[in-house]
């Protein structure tokens, strides 16, 4: 599901989970026994890449219809969990975006410290409220820290997904490169991060991301049982489907 490499110190995730590593509970815990592997002392650095043309598509969306309400009620939190445990990883993180990233598969790669992505006819962007969806506290935190503050909330309103060079522009992407240097890259740039003193590094990121992680600690308790209830919600289940059915063909 996530395959762990490595090229000297640095540790390669590649996700491998379907055709568009879509996020399900299984994901979730995959992700999250992968990183707690790379807090071994011998790993510096990590690095998170897809295969194919798709980084993540998201959440599953039609698990999340098969299951329902009982199902989202467990996933929902693991999924906030795993963003949370990502974003605060004290090591290097860099994503290496090999295609499209969406929605969910966006706040993932927006998560990691640097994110590099390859120049080829892929999107990046977050189209939660086109589906019809409200973003868990944590998610939307992660996406205010990575983007650019004036872009911000037209890319929320909008739902926009963009092409790599104006990922660039909106902050959600650091650099383009060509696809076949793609992850040569990212560890590249995630070794050159490892070189910097461990926990100085450390406490920085900490202290870059301190104002995001305090707005997730406050504001989620009190927003995140209507996130909940919405997502459950008949409404928002036949506006998933409605969803799925235009954009995936899927009954």
């Amino acid at each position: 599901m996530i395959a762990l490499t490595t090229s000297a110190d640095v540790a390669i995730l590649t996700m491998r989970h379907g055709k568009a590593n879509a996020m399900d509970l299984e994901f979730c815990d995959a992700l999250n026994a992968r990183l707690e592997e790379c807090r071994r002392p011998s790993i510096r650095a990590v690095v998170i890449a897809g295969e194919g043309r798709i980084f993540s598509a998201g959440v599953d969306l039609p698990r999340v219809l098969a299951g329902g309400a009982e199902y989202l009620r467990v996933f929902l939190p693991a999924l906030s969990e795993t963003f949370e445990t990502l974003f605060t990883f004290e090591k290097p993180v860099v994503a290496a975006i090999n295609g499209h990233a969406i929605a969910g598969g966006c706040v993932l790669a927006c998560a990691a410290d640097r994110r590099v992505m390859a120049r080829q006819a892929a999107r990046m962007g977050i189209p939660e409220l086109l589906v019809g969806v409200a973003f868990p506290t944590v998610a939307l935190e992660i996406m205010r820290f990575a983007s650019d503050p004036s872009r911000f909330p037209a890319l929320v309103y909008g739902g926009v997904t963009a092409p790599p060079d104006e990922a660039v522009t909106l902050g959600l992407v650091d650099a383009v490169v060509e696809p076949g240097a793609l992850l040569d890259h990212a560890v590249d740039l995630a070794r050159a991060l490892a070189e910097l003193p461990a926990g100085v590094f450390a406490l920085t990121k900490r202290q870059l991301r301190e104002p995001a992680l305090s707005r997730m600690r406050s504001i989620g308790p009190r927003i995140d049982p209507a996130v909940q209830e919405i997502w459950e919600s008949p409404e928002t289940l036949a506006a998933i489907q409605g969803y799925v059915v235009r954009t995936l063909g899927k009954k």
